[in-house]
């Protein structure tokens, strides 16, 4: 199965930047970002496709860009401007379709350990 792991988190100030990076063991088909914070649910944060589709979430649009490296079989998250209220366990994504001959019937879904993102002064 994929293994993913992430890296780049820690402790930044209010309108600081922060990179985390993900390395997956294999090529998948989305890759992307999700985020928790205490008492709160799980929110998507980014995805992106292997047609080179993006989503944002609205609270870090403009702030966050994603990007992928399919020959390093990374995705990063560059954030920027980060807020008190982006502290967040940030989580890696990814998605491997299944098929059925040659039709997508489902996708296998992974996730990274998760790394701590602390935006505080």
């Amino acid at each position: 199965q994929v293994q993913l792991m992430e890296s780049g988190g820690g402790l930044v100030q209010p309108g600081g930047s922060l990179t985390l990076t993900c390395q997956a063991s294999e090529s998948v088909n989305a890759m992307g970002w999700y985020r928790q914070a205490p008492e709160k649910q799980r929110e998507r944060v980014a995805l992106t496709t292997s047609d080179g589709s993006i989503r944002y979430a609205d609270p870090v649009k403009g702030r966050f860009r994603i990007s992928r490296d399919d020959a390093q079989k990374t995705v990063s998250l560059q954030m920027n401007s980060l807020k008190p209220e982006d502290t967040a366990v940030y989580y890696c994504y990814a998605e491997k379709d299944q098929y059925r001959l040659r039709t997508v019937v489902g996708h296998d879904l992974f996730w990274g350990q998760g790394t701590q993102v602390t935006v505080s002064s």
